[in-house]
């Protein structure tokens, strides 16, 4: 099903890093890079700049750039279905 979305994903691991991850995994979406934390401090998801890791959040984006759903990700696997059926 095409729902004209674009899925991204963004950690706080290097340009390389992500490239070797999303290659072993496979990943279906591209993987950004925010090592300086700018992205994750400000869609609330660490709390410090120093902040080792993330926290699993997804975000609906519309096309006017407002944030449709905030969702904690707790099961990644699923969470795709509900979001597709919401649309």
């Amino acid at each position: 099903m095409d729902a004209g979305i674009e899925v991204l994903g963004i950690s706080f691991d290097s340009v390389e890093e992500n490239k070797a991850f999303a290659d072993k995994f496979d990943f279906p979406f591209r993987l950004l890079s925010d090592i300086e934390r700018r992205v994750g401090l400000s869609y609330g998801a660490c709390r410090s700049p120093d902040d080792a890791h993330a926290q699993r959040l997804t975000y609906v984006i519309g096309t006017d750039g407002s944030i449709e759903r905030a969702i904690d990700t707790q099961d990644p696997a699923g969470q795709a279905e509900d979001i597709l059926s919401g649309l």
